[in-house]
């Protein structure tokens, strides 16, 4: 892969639209980082704001609070699997949340993307915590299981057959949980998105791309419509989706939908 934006590239400097057209998914939207091309400083800028932007609207925090730290020990080790972990800010909350709580979790993140994996361990690894390049498809092969599989923002990038695919993966993966985090289309988290990163808007991708995944994102009926049987969609504050898979606990014959 080049290191270096080919002239063809988007330039992270546009301008994305005051008003898009958010009635339905803008599928056809590719963002600056997918292209494999892209500027590998702006790319690396962009990982290197993910702890702070993430910390400000993904909702992780509550996630671990709510859902994830009931399942964790101080005696018995809990394996959690972070999917398309790029930068692997998610990996290392996690991991020193559960630390600090005295709790026993051992985080295995991983992304296909060989520029997410270099970046990811190019910074100091915490304990606990384990970077490898691969994909969901790679691990069910290898005959590897988890006790909780989580994704971030992972699946508005994928199609319909690749989603169908890491969701059955997931489903394979994960002995107990599966919990995969993602934004809310909407009016409000569009211009409230695009006010908040205006700084970024040069010096990284992390303007124009957080736009263009509002716009490729579900609403919360719309995944509702696309989940397997046996899933649930969690909505929560600000904009956020949550498609939650609890195994071996009765859930409904098709996808159900959820507040929190």
């Amino acid at each position: 892969m080049s290191a270096t934006r080919t002239s063809s590239a988007p330039s992270v400097a546009v301008r994305p639209p005051w008003w898009p057209d958010l009635s339905r998914r803008g599928v056809g939207l590719v963002e600056l980082m997918d292209d494999p091309g892209c500027d590998l400083g702006l790319l690396n800028a962009t990982y290197r704001a993910f702890p702070v932007v993430n910390g400000l609207v993904a909702g992780w925090r509550r996630a671990y609070l709510r859902r994830l730290r009931p399942l964790l020990s101080a005696d018995v080790t809990t394996r959690l699997l972070d999917l398309g972990s790029g930068g692997g800010d998610l990996a290392r909350a996690l991991a020193g949340w559960a630390r600090r709580d005295g709790l026993a979790l051992e985080v295995v993140a991983v992304d296909p993307d060989e520029r997410a994996h270099a970046f990811a361990v190019s910074r100091p690894v915490p304990p606990g915590v384990e970077f490898r390049r691969a994909s969901s498809a790679d691990l069910v092969a290898a005959g590897e299981t988890f006790d909780v599989v989580v994704s971030n923002h992972v699946l508005h990038h994928l199609d319909d057959e690749a989603r169908a695919a890491v969701l059955d993966d997931s489903a394979r993966l994960a002995s107990r949980l599966v919990l995969h985090a993602d934004i809310e289309r909407a009016r409000g988290a569009y211009l409230a998105y695009r006010a908040a990163t205006w700084p970024w808007r040069t010096r990284s991708f992390v303007h124009v791309d957080g736009l263009l995944s509002i716009r490729r994102s579900f609403t919360a009926d719309e995944l509702v419509d696309v989940a397997p049987p046996g899933w649930r969609v969690v909505r929560q504050w600000p904009f956020r989706l949550l498609l939650v898979r609890e195994i071996g606990v009765d859930a409904p014959g098709g996808a159900g939908r959820a507040d929190a």
